[in-house]
């Protein structure tokens, strides 16, 4: 398959090194060049936190690969320091200027791969140059000198994924450490109820939190928020989220969405056939096939590996996938996949919702770990538009399975099917993912009918709480009677006449107890997630 093509490539980390490797498998004689504007090339990103604890001890294991090792190993031009001033589509040039000696050359391509990655976003307030951000390594040398030499307070701007991450490992590097986050809420992608936990989790280790709160001006040694307060900052670190990085392709007249992003086909191609887009600066499409951004490395990797086989005359297809993400809160794994309440309820979609709290394996085990779930899906079809999980041991595994079963157009009660291995240490018989499937099943069948934690509130119905009495005792739904579920049979008769909310900690009691009264023809609904749900819902709205 030898063509002596000439590839360039803009962009040498996750898809435009994804896309030189697989290029170099397939032709040994294309002649392939990797442009980078930065210093490094094929180096962790997502590792980059990890160093700001000394969790990842050695700096020089986050640099995968050196443009001399990709020489040897690869046969691959990689030049750094190489910024791409412009696209000269007609003639198949670039220019591009060397940031060191600061001289001009076009350099000709027959295909070009765009994979200029997402810039850090800079709102425009007082002292924002003062911030630091961490994009690269040389983002995080800065930052790692900062922390080293100037005093212990350190603010966190910002409680997205790579905010938390790195409130995380600056707290373990024995910082004292604020985050600020505009919205009411840590990890913004989450729906409300999810993230509470997590802000809990943030807390119990020593992480004080602002939400709901904007800053208003970034100064030498402190940070002023809109609502008047002035904290001690010696460090500042802007994680407020990214930008595409798609200046060069509009310059070229390629397509660009107007909220940011290089729109591409299936086959990653741009408008121009000869030019591909991957990675960050590219759009993908969602699970409703809407344009998306996803920074995300499995999308970047994947992406530049397509791109190549194409180039290569192969045919290929990337079509809409759930954006699947997770990150480590101390000792909590927070994930998600697909799109989340708050998204499909923006797009006018209602979702059928189902909270569980299931244990990571068998509870006769020792040391289970509780998991959080999440699933949201068609109330016509069983279609999973996503999930999320908050927990310990067993979390990742949960979403990814789910995660799969979205990529195959699997159905909610499918998960019910699904062939998970178990043994005590790792699971149960009946797998919190196939659990899932079980409740989805009943309440599409009209087996189960739920309320959600956020109904609660003003509800008619008497409410039920067939918990024992001393979970009872320990917190409860306002206006709830305590029936517990052993006894609720005798009690039938009582409430009979009465439209009846029923909780439980978890949900699982609460929808025997149901079962029990709708069976006695009493008007009954289950409270989805029980108890625990409630609590974290209500924790979320402050209260």
């Amino acid at each position: 398959m030898s063509t002596g093509l000439r590839v360039i490539i803009v962009g040498g980390v996750a898809g435009g090194m994804s896309a030189a490797t697989r290029l170099r498998r397939l032709d040994e004689h294309a002649s392939i060049t990797v442009l980078e504007r930065g210093e490094h090339v094929s180096f962790a990103n997502c590792g980059l936190p990890y160093h700001l604890s000394d969790a990842i001890p050695d700096r020089e294991s986050l640099l995968l690969h050196t443009p001399a090792t990709l020489a040897a190993r690869f046969n691959i031009d990689v030049q750094t320091r190489r910024e791409v001033l412009a696209i000269n589509r007609d003639a198949h040039t670039l220019t591009v200027r060397d940031l060191t000696t600061g001289a001009d050359a076009d350099v000709p391509y027959d295909k070009l791969v765009l994979s200029p990655g997402a810039a850090a976003v800079r709102p425009p307030l007082p002292g924002v140059e003062l911030a630091y951000v961490l994009r690269s390594v040389t983002d995080l040398d800065r930052l790692k000198v900062a922390i080293a030499e100037r005093g212990p307070n350190v603010v966190v701007i910002g409680a997205g994924f790579i905010g938390v991450e790195v409130a995380e490992n600056l707290r373990e590097a024995g910082k004292r450490v604020t985050v600020i986050e505009a919205a009411p809420q840590v990890l913004p992608p989450l729906d409300a109820e999810m993230a509470a936990p997590v802000a809990a989790e943030m807390r119990a280790h020593g992480v004080d939190l602002h939400l709901g709160v904007s800053v208003q001006a970034i100064a030498a040694d402190s940070i002023t928020l809109a609502d008047g307060s002035v904290l001690p900052a010696d460090v500042v670190v802007l994680a407020v989220g990214v930008k595409p990085e798609d200046g060069l392709a509009r310059a070229a007249g390629l397509d660009v969405h107007e909220r940011g992003g290089i729109l591409v086909g299936s086959t990653l191609q741009t408008n121009d056939p000869d030019i591909y887009a991957v990675g960050d600066a590219a759009l993908v499409k969602d699970p409703l096939g809407r344009d998306a951004f996803v920074a995300l490395a499995w999308g970047a990797n994947r992406q530049g590996r397509l791109a190549a086989d194409h180039i290569m005359g192969m045919p290929v297809h990337f079509g809409a996938h759930p954006a699947t993400a997770i990150a480590k809160v101390f000792s909590l794994a927070v994930a998600s996949t697909g799109l989340s309440e708050r998204q499909l309820r923006q797009q006018g979609i209602e979702p059928v919702v189902v909270h569980t709290h299931p244990g990571s394996h068998a509870g006769y085990y020792p040391g289970a770990e509780t998991i959080h779930l999440k699933l949201l899906f068609d109330g016509n079809t069983g279609r999973i538009y996503g999930a999320q999980a908050v927990g310990g041991a067993g979390t990742d595994k949960r979403i990814d399975v789910l995660a799969t079963a979205m990529h195959a157009g699997l159905t909610a009660p499918d998960l019910a099917d699904l062939p998970l291995a178990y043994a005590p240490p790792f699971g149960s018989a009946k797998d919190p993912v196939n659990m899932l499937g079980y409740i989805a099943q009943n309440l599409l069948d009209g087996v189960s009918h739920t309320m959600q934690w956020h109904e609660v509130e003003g509800t008619d119905r008497m409410i039920v709480d067939v918990r024992e009495p001393h979970e009872f005792a320990g917190g409860a739904l306002p206006g709830a009677v305590n029936i517990p579920l052993p006894t609720l049979r005798d009690h039938v008769e009582e409430l009979v006449g009465h439209k009846v909310l029923v909780n439980c900690q978890v949900g699982m009691r609460g929808h025997t107890a149901a079962r029990v009264l709708l069976d006695a023809g009493i008007d009954t609904v289950n409270l989805d997630g029980g108890y625990l749900t409630w609590v974290a819902g209500r924790q979320s709205q402050g209260a």
